[in-house]
This record gives C-alpha cells, sequence and structure tokens, in this order.
C-alpha cells in the first residue's frame, strides 16, 4: 500500500504501485559483484527490496549508504533495513554525500530510480553526477521496464548509456516483476 500511495502523490518520483521482485532484486545485487567492493551507493531505494539484498552481500568493510528523495521511503527502508545508512536526499548529491564519509569516489552504484519518466535534463544531470562519482572501472547497475523502452524517454536514457559508459551490458528479462524489467550494467 506504501507504493500505490506515493506513487498517487508523486508519479515521477515514485514511479512503481509496487517494490521489485525478488528475483530482480537479487539479479541487480549479483550483477554488482558487490563482495569485491569498497564503496557502495544506492540512488532511490523505495522500500528497501535492493537494500535487503546488498547488506546480504556487501562485504563488512565497505562504506554502504542509500539516497532516497522521499521522506517516507526514507523512514520505510529504515525501518526495513536497520543497518543500512539512509539518507533524505536526491540522487544529485552523491558527491556531498561521499564528501560527509571522507570519499571522493565510489566503485559501485545501485540505482532503482524511474528513468524512463525523467526529462532529458534530469537523465543527463544525474548520469553526469553518476559518471563523475565513480572511479575508472566502476559500475553503475540500474532496473529498466521493458514498457520503458518503447517510449522516448527510454529509448533516450539507453542510448544516454552508451554514449557515456564504455561498457553497457543488459541482462535477460525478469517477467515475474510487476513490470516486466532487467538491469543495465554500465562501466566507466
Amino acid at each position: 500500500m506504501k507504493f500505490i500511495r506515493q506513487f498517487l502523490r508523486n508519479p515521477v518520483e515514485t514511479a512503481a504501485v509496487v517494490a521489485s521482485s525478488k528475483r530482480l532484486s537479487q539479479l541487480i545485487v549479483d550483477r554488482a559483484e558487490l563482495h569485491q567492493k569498497r564503496c557502495v551507493i544506492e540512488l532511490g531505494p523505495g522500500t528497501g527490496a535492493f537494500t535487503k539484498e546488498i547488506l546480504k552481500q556487501v562485504s563488512p568493510e565497505a562504506l554502504f549508504f542509500c539516497l532516497e528523495i522521499n521522506q517516507e521511503f526514507v523512514i520505510e527502508t529504515r525501518r526495513n533495513c536497520p543497518n543500512a545508512i539512509v539518507y533524505h536526499a536526491s540522487a544529485a548529491d552523491i558527491k556531498k554525500y561521499l564528501n560527509v564519509h571522507d570519499r571522493h569516489t565510489c566503485d559501485c552504484i545501485i540505482s532503482g530510480l524511474p528513468w524512463a519518466l525523467f526529462g532529458k535534463e534530469l537523465q543527463e544531470e544525474l548520469l553526469e553526477n553518476i559518471y563523475d562519482s565513480l572511479e575508472q572501472g566502476g559500475s553503475f547497475l540500474t532496473i529498466a521496464h521493458i514498457s520503458g523502452l518503447l517510449f522516448p524517454p527510454g529509448i533516450r536514457f539507453h542510448k544516454l548509456l552508451n554514449k557515456k559508459f564504455n561498457r553497457v551490458h543488459k541482462t535477460e528479462i525478469i517477467w515475474g516483476n510487476v513490470l516486466p524489467g532487467f538491469v543495465y550494467h554500465c562501466v566507466k
């Protein structure tokens, strides 16, 4: 119900009426190879579906924190994942929160943001912040829904990823998700 209420209040910010499936959550986290990462950031954790899986796999020595713009979801993620550091902040604030932890870059960013709902300027701004926050060879992983591939914002996002990153890989489709989805795995 939380997702539905938040979606009705602000569909672009929320983007989904339910959390991502366990299978999609596991796919994005497995592809990230978190046991090797030293600094992991999650953008848009929602209620913590990815966060739970990240916490299972991230090294105890690694820095891990989340940025969530929706205050209700911040509260929910903190409740569902009490061991996670969750900031009420925009994905555009990555550098600010890296600095809070005396870091300049990270080696992995995982995103649940609704890229296919964002305008061109917001897509470009956020991708620029993500790219600048990653160390060379760092990974950016984000979900996408197959329905988004049919519309201009989703097509534009795919092109932006290919233009920005050295490698972009698209995983298999997870049909069991409410909106069938897949993961883009991008390497700087």
